[in-house]
């Protein structure tokens, strides 16, 4: 049965507003003390962190991160929080206990943004995942309680589903491997982005464009051969979606494969994975194609602590750092103008611009508030 939309024209509840307070005051979120004419309310941002165990604290750390140097002068809070409708093992169960909040109190949270990330997929139809009743919820109350919400590739299928009824339709392969994207239209999200730029892809699923803008999205980028990549939708709350994985860190893709190699070894998927489109260079894949050889013929679990020898002396590229950033600093500009916010420049003097944003990442404090 077709899930129903939902197209809410109740009020947006108001955004946090900035604290009163004159003079001036030492701003330390980029890790270089300068001196703005008034204190800054930080941006307060959700993460819905909805990603296996294995990558459940590299998409922190990624997230954090790209927020961090993204941020730029903006002080900026993260909180995470976790449903428990995603399956967990008890020790990353045990984790999120400590570092998360349940995703019951982001209903009563004031956010000024959101970051839903995507899930494993576990079943062909979205609406019979475990996990559907919090995601068509999570679209539902960001529409009217955030400025401006993120969805991450699953997260995006699922969003647009409940939303607008377009179902995903499979590529009948995996996208896997970093890709080049088109920029596909001018938008405050696409400011100051190249024409053309390279993110990781990593997906079974596809959204027709044709479907997206009939129903109102605009599509930002996208992939010459694989359809849409980012597109928005502008309602109570601005929608950004993301079918891809732009966060991702040099080595996040590399990870699964690995994964994916050894679910082969051990019997758990019947083909071998196919290699990434664009992330290892020759001789890399040379030697990942000698691997791919000796396993199909040998399936031996222990065979994977061999893949790091095939991959000696290659080291990955991380070309999408630049533009994901842009992405995201432009992002956090919209929810600053939403918010109100009047964000001046920072006085930064000598080498110290320069390096803010190595020290964004490193200092800035984007810590879980649980």
């Amino acid at each position: 049965m077709p899930q129903p939309t939902r197209r809410s024209r109740r009020k947006r509840a108001a955004v946090l507003q900035p604290r009163p307070g004159d003079g001036a005051v030492p701003i330390h979120s980029l890790g270089v003390p300068c001196l703005v004419s008034k204190p800054m309310e930080p941006l307060v941002i959700g993460l819905v962190n909805n990603m296996p165990d294995a990558a459940l604290r590299a998409t922190e750390r990624q997230f954090r991160g790209l927020l961090a140097v993204a941020a730029r002068d903006r002080p900026v809070t993260l909180r995470l929080f976790a449903a428990p409708e995603v399956p967990r093992g008890q020790a990353c169960q045990a984790y999120i206990s400590v570092a998360y909040e349940s995703v019951d109190q982001l209903w009563e949270a004031r956010l000024d943004g959101l970051i839903v990330t995507g899930a494993e997929p576990r079943a062909r139809l979205l609406e019979d995942e475990p996990f559907w009743p919090v995601l068509a919820k999570l679209t539902d109350w960001a529409e009217e309680h955030t400025a401006s919400t993120i969805w991450s590739c699953l997260a995006a299928q699922a969003a647009v589903l409940r939303a607008d009824g377009i179902v995903r339709q499979p590529f009948g392969w995996k996208l896997s491997g970093v890709y080049a994207c088109t920029k596909a239209a001018d938008h405050p999200i696409t400011a100051g982005l190249p024409s053309r730029w390279r993110a990781p892809q990593t997906r079974y699923n596809d959204l027709p464009e044709t479907a997206l803008t009939s129903s109102g999205y605009r599509i930002l980028s996208h992939l010459p051969d694989a359809g849409a990549d980012m597109f928005a939708r502008q309602g109570r709350s601005l929608f950004l979606l993301l079918q891809g994985h732009p966060e991702y860190d040099p080595e996040a893709l590399l990870r699964e494969y690995r994964r994916d190699v050894g679910r082969f070894l051990r019997g758990e998927r019947s083909a071998y994975p196919d290699p990434m489109h664009g992330y290892f260079d020759g001789p890399a894949e040379a030697a990942l194609n000698a691997f791919r050889q000796q396993a199909q013929r040998t399936r031996d679990p222990a065979l994977l602590e061999r893949l790091p020898e095939a991959l000696a002396g290659w080291v990955p590229a991380h070309d999408w750092r630049e533009p994901v950033t842009q992405i995201y600093a432009n992002w956090l500009s919209y929810l600053a103008q939403q918010k109100g916010m009047a964000v001046p420049e920072l006085a930064l003097c000598g080498t110290a611009r320069l390096q803010a944003g190595v020290a964004a990442e490193a200092n800035c404090s984007l810590e879980p508030t649980a």
